[in-house]
C-alpha cells in the first residue's frame, strides 16, 4: 500500500489550525503550508500573516503564498515536491484542475457540513440561518466541481441551544482534524470506502459579506435569532436607532401576551430587562445587548435608560 509520507496543507484561518495539530499529532507534519497571501487587519489596519502560515513559520516548515494558483513558478514547485496528497481546510480559493492532479492520492478537504447539504464557503453559518438541529464534518475527495466529490468519511454533531457560528466553528474545528488524520491512515492502508453525494439533496452556501449583517425587521424573530448566531462574531447584525448604527450583540424570540401594533421595527416596551421589538409575522424579538460604534456592549435595561426610549420608537 502507499506510504503517505509528503502532506502539502492549504489552508488560511484559525479553523484549519486544529487539522495541522492532528497532522502533527499523527507523524504527518506537512512538508509545505500554502497559504493566502498577508493582508491589512484591525483598526490600524497593519499587514498581518494568517494563523495557518505563523503555525507553520512557528514550526520551521515551508509556506507558500501565492497570488495566483495558476502562476506556472507555483506549480512547478509542487510538482517537484511530488507530493502523496493535500488536504484542504478553509483555504478561501478554488484549486485549479492542475493543481488537482498533482498530489499522487488526490487532494483530501474538511468541510465542515453534512455534505450535499451547504457546498461552498460559509456551512457553518448556514446551517444556523436555517435552524438545523444537526450539522458536522465532511471529509471528501476534491473534484473540478465545488464540493462535489465522493466523501471519505462524515460525522454527525448536534447544534446546541443559543450556538453561534464562532461557538459551532471552535467544536467542528478539531473534528475536522482528527476525521482527517483517520482519512489519511485508511487511506494509507487501502482502507478508504468513499461513498458519492447525492446530487438531488445538495444545497450552496454562498460567501458572507458584511452586509449581511443588517437586521431586516420584516423577517420573522425566529429567523433574527438565526441570523444573530449565524453572523456572531463577523459580520454582527447592526440596525439603526435615532438614525446611528447599533449592534445588535445578542436577542432571542420571546411570546407577547396582547396582539403587538405598530410596524416592523417598532419598540413595544421593555420586557424581562430586554427591548421588545416588532418582527415580521406579529413575532417579538427580545434584544439583550447592544453596543453603538466605539462603545463597549451593555445591557437592553442600560442602554434604555441612557436613551430615554420611548415606547412606539422604530428601529430601522
Amino acid at each position: 500500500m502507499p506510504r503517505i509520507e509528503k502532506v502539502v496543507f492549504f489552508g488560511t484561518p484559525e479553523f484549519a489550525v486544529p487539522t495541522l495539530d492532528a497532522l502533527e499529532r499523527a507523524g504527518r507534519t506537512p512538508v509545505l503550508v500554502v497559504t493566502q497571501p498577508a493582508k491589512p487587519a484591525g483598526r490600524g489596519q497593519e499587514v498581518q500573516q494568517p494563523p495557518v502560515a505563523h503555525w507553520a513559520s512557528a514550526r520551521g516548515v515551508e509556506v507558500l503564498q501565492p497570488e495566483s494558483l495558476k502562476d506556472e513558478g507555483f506549480l512547478d514547485r509542487l510538482r517537484a515536491l511530488a507530493p502523496d496528497v493535500a488536504v484542504v481546510v478553509a483555504f478561501g480559493r478554488i484549486l485549479p484542475p492542475r493543481l488537482l492532479e498533482i498530489p499522487a492520492l488526490g487532494c483530501l478537504n474538511v468541510h465542515a457540513s453534512l455534505l450535499p447539504r451547504y457546498r461552498g464557503a460559509s456551512p457553518i453559518q448556514a446551517a444556523l440561518i436555517h435552524g438545523e438541529k444537526k450539522t458536522g464534518v465532511t471529509i471528501m475527495r476534491m473534484v473540478e466541481e465545488l464540493d462535489a466529490g465522493p466523501m471519505l468519511l462524515q460525522e454527525e454533531v448536534d447544534v446546541r441551544l443559543h450556538e453561534t457560528a464562532g461557538e459551532l466553528a471552535e467544536r467542528l474545528a478539531p473534528l475536522g482534524g482528527e476525521l482527517l488524520a483517520e482519512a489519511l491512515g485508511r487511506l494509507e492502508k487501502g482502507q478508504a470506502k468513499e461513498r458519492k453525494q447525492r446530487e438531488e439533496s445538495a444545497s450552496y452556501a454562498r460567501q458572507i459579506e458584511k452586509s449581511d449583517g443588517r437586521m431586516d425587521w420584516a423577517l420573522s424573530a425566529e429567523e433574527l435569532y438565526n441570523r444573530v448566531r449565524a453572523y456572531t462574531p463577523w459580520p454582527g447584525m447592526t440596525a439603526h436607532f435615532r438614525g446611528r448604527p447599533l449592534r445588535i450583540v445578542w436577542g432571542v424570540p420571546m411570546s407577547w401576551e396582547d396582539a403587538p401594533m405598530g410596524g416592523t421595527g417598532t419598540y413595544l416596551g421593555m420586557r424581562q430587562g430586554r427591548l421588545a421589538v416588532l418582527a415580521g409575522d406579529n413575532s417579538i424579538f427580545a434584544i439583550e445587548e447592544v453596543q453603538r460604534p466605539g462603545r463597549k456592549v451593555v445591557r437592553a435595561s442600560d442602554f434604555a435608560n441612557g436613551e430615554r426610549m420611548r415606547v412606539g420608537e422604530r428601529f430601522a
